[in-house]
């Protein structure tokens, strides 16, 4: 064998192994080149979007929906300062890592297209600043309102605000109420043999299951916390005597855990049976009048936790929707409870002379909607009813008149508050009421309005908007 030839081949080798040693070096520096190259243009720039994320039909819905904005930076903290919004809505800002987060306080409209800009976005590390802007547009209203004693039996339908797009939902022989949360219906009926039940469903009314009840009896004033799927209602015995039984006791219940038994609200020291009671906006708080008027603020899933007690009212008229403030009557006067601290305001008067006032609807900007009758000259009631709109100052503009020939039943707004709905019953006096434990006119009629100046939007066949927090009285 040849050892020349070897050798000749060794030395190639080697010549191949340094010229790719080098290749490779040349291209890991203009690599390492172009990264910095690619790293200061960069930061040359400033902070560039690469995600933005937000649930626009969830942000019409309910409050603290959140646009959340990443970027190719760590970000400076961004002040509320920088933010502008429009049209404009309450909002809060935080910022974490390379993403800032812009929260919304107050659902907002529908069928809007809203701009959130962010200026002076600054890196961490300084250099050039850059201006974020980001557009989306909410969707168009949909409301399930529930039509009794059609040719099938009771009915939920769901419709956009044209009224001309209805589409039923779910049937059943006997609906005493509905609710609806961001993620089902939960409907409150009377079986065959007249024993309650509480149904719910997907929002198309699919995948119904019956949820666990305390036992044999009655279940009213149904409602729905604006955010977790929590429901809460009064409950009843069947059987009541003067020894025995359980009475309007109010219960709650999680829709993420079906099968859970309800949880009894019981406050250590008050009456056990509750008059009124509401879901407080954003907590997990509920506001409660028991029936020897005791006013309590306690929680919504039980505990022996103390009570804030609130001193003594009359009724509750409402708490705003992302507000911490309730409406309620005193004996001798109207007032303004500020639930995160327990503060005390009397109602701000009109300045407009009205009747006498039946409801007080909360807005979240601190202005109400107030029901009340039309009186004449002599102070005497008319028999028409005026609604009115009555600002955080006492400024009065009425929106609407109902004629005496029609009932106002009950008012309530939007989400959002962009719309009042009203329920009337047209025609009262040939207008009978069904015979229901919750009783409604046999031919209901919801019209809904625009707030800001009372434009009628359109009138549906139906009552309970899914709007509304309560049930009609």
């Amino acid at each position: 064998m040849s050892t020349d030839g070897g050798s000749r081949r060794a030395r190639s080798r080697r010549r191949r192994g340094r010229a790719f040693v080098g290749s490779f070096a040349i291209v890991v520096g203009v690599l390492a080149v172009l990264g910095l190259a690619g790293a200061a243009a960069s930061v040359a720039q400033g902070p560039r979007v690469t995600e933005a994320s937000v649930d626009p039909q969830a942000a019409a819905a309910a409050s603290g929906a959140r646009l959340i904005v990443t970027t190719t930076q760590s970000l400076a903290q961004v002040d509320p300062s920088q933010v502008t919004i429009t049209p404009a809505t309450p909002f809060a800002v935080d910022t974490s890592g390379r993403s800032v987060g812009v929260r919304f306080t107050l659902p907002l409209w529908d069928d809007t297209e809203y701009t959130v800009t962010i200026d002076g976005v600054a890196s961490l590390g300084g250099g050039p600043t850059a201006t974020i802007t980001q557009t989306f547009r909410t969707p168009a209203a949909e409301v399930f309102l529930m039509q009794r004693g059609t040719n099938s039996g009771d009915l939920i339908y769901r419709t956009d605000l044209t009224g001309q797009n209805a589409v039923p939902v779910f049937r059943h022989a006997h609906i005493e109420d509905f609710r609806a949360t961001a993620q089902h219906l939960v409907v409150s009926v009377r079986t065959d043999d007249d024993q309650a039940g509480l149904i719910v469903t997907d929002l198309d009314g699919e995948n119904a299951h019956e949820l666990p009840l305390p036992g044999d009896g009655f279940v009213s004033n149904l409602q729905t916390a604006d955010r977790g799927e929590r429901i809460g209602y009064t409950f009843s015995d069947a059987e009541l005597s003067a020894d025995s039984g359980r009475e309007s006791r109010l219960y709650t219940a999680s829709l993420s855990d079906p099968e859970a038994d309800p949880v009894a609200i019981e406050v250590s020291g008050a009456d056990p049976r509750v008059a009124e009671w509401r879901f407080v906006p954003d907590t997990d708080s509920i506001l409660l009048l028991s029936f020897d008027g005791s006013l309590l603020l306690t929680g919504s899933e039980g505990g022996t936790g103390a009570p804030t007690a609130l001193g003594d009212a009359m009724t509750i008229e409402g708490i705003a929707r992302g507000s911490s403030e309730a409406v309620i009557d005193r004996v001798d006067h109207a007032a303004v409870i500020d639930l995160t601290d327990a503060s005390e305001a009397p109602l701000v008067e009109p300045d407009a002379a009205l009747g006498g006032t039946t409801s007080v609807t909360p807005l979240p900007d601190g202005s109400t909607i107030r029901t009340a009758a039309v009186l004449d000259a002599d102070g005497v009631p008319t028999g028409r009813s005026t609604i009115a709109h009555v600002g955080a100052d006492g400024t009065t503009r009425p929106l609407t008149e109902i004629a005496d020939t029609d009932a106002v039943i009950q008012v309530c707004v939007s989400p959002s508050a962009r719309y009042l709905a009203v329920l009337v019953a047209p025609d009262a006096v040939t207008n009978s009421y069904d015979t229901y434990q919750h009783p409604l006119p046999k031919r209901p009629e919801t019209r809904i309005l625009e707030v800001d100046d009372g434009d009628p939007v359109v009138a549906l066949n139906g009552a309970s908007i899914s709007w509304c927090q309560v049930p009609p009285l």
